[in-house]
């Protein structure tokens, strides 16, 4: 695993509050929703929900959905990458060059020059850098994700893993569940298969 000095230092800053070191620790022991650990640690939901959502932009909270619940707990792979960053903390390779992103994907699009900075701000040479907090945005992202597959095709849930991965590989569930949650993406029941949602249902 390679080292990358930003991610630690994102990571650090992210970790260097302690109302979000205890919702770790409690997810660690098993999944709640936002009500309950809002009550356990005596803060706010609303608080609660925007620590929340930098801790999974991290990869180091999942999310599951089930109805209008959402459920959080420790994503064990985000927690082993963040172990893996300290432990080689002194072996930072030498920062490289600066190169201009591509960005001409995002004028291919064609799209508002506002969902366009979204893409700016959010992505990186076509990947997915961090994941929005607020709904708006994610929902231009959701919305880009979706152009990644063909209509009128079915996706085994491997495929549709494979195909957000190849943008961002550390929080892929959670995307899928959006892209089903907003309506991007139909799923059969028990999940067997997924395609587009079409066009005129956007």
């Amino acid at each position: 695993m390679n080292t990358h000095p930003q991610e630690l230092l994102i990571f650090l800053k992210l970790l260097g509050d302690e109302s979000r070191l205890t919702l770790l620790r409690l997810l660690n022991q098993q999944e709640y929703n936002v009500g309950d650990l809002a009550e356990r640690v005596g803060l706010g939901e609303p608080t609660v929900s925007h620590h929340l959502s930098k801790l999974r932009q991290a990869g180091l909270v999942s999310l599951r959905m089930e109805g209008n619940q959402r459920f959080y707990r420790l994503n064990q792979k985000g927690l082993a990458r963040f172990k893996s960053q300290v432990a080689r903390i002194e072996q930072f390779p030498p920062e490289p060059e600066a190169t201009a992103p591509d960005e001409s994907w995002i004028k291919e699009l064609g799209w508002s020059a506002k969902d366009s900075k979204v893409l700016h701000d959010y992505t990186q040479n076509g990947k997915l850098i961090r994941i929005p907090s607020k709904r708006g945005k994610l929902l231009v992202i959701l919305r880009w994700l979706a152009t990644r597959f063909q209509p009128d095709t079915l996706y085994s849930e491997a495929e549709v893993n494979d195909l957000i991965k190849s943008v961002h590989a550390e929080d892929y569930v959670g995307l899928r569940r959006d892209l089903v949650d907003w309506g991007y993406l139909r799923r059969e029941r028990g999940g067997g298969k997924y395609w587009l949602a079409p066009a005129e249902e956007d």
